[in-house]
């Protein structure tokens, strides 16, 4: 097993619906996301909508940062259809 990279949260700027928006992940999720991007042959802006439009839906909507995090946990527990 790898050993756990505890490193603090690094911010990045996605576009969403036109506009920019700023979004802190440790580099996990980061690289997490970058491999959900590749693997439906997205951009990463374009996946951070669909989760942001996603829990918007939501009857409680977290931030997007936690959307993104809860996603990504889905989708390692295979929750999440590609």
């Amino acid at each position: 097993m790898d050993p756990v990279d505890y490193a603090p949260p690094r911010k990045r700027s996605v576009l969403i619906a036109g506009h920019q928006t700023s979004i802190s992940l440790e580099p996990a999720f980061w690289a997490a996301l970058e491999v959900a991007a590749r693997t439906r042959n997205c951009p990463i802006n374009a996946l951070v909508a669909e989760i942001d439009a996603e829990r918007l839906g939501a009857d409680r909507p977290p931030n997007l940062t936690s959307a993104i995090r809860q996603w990504l946990f889905a989708l390692g527990r295979g929750a999440q259809s590609t």
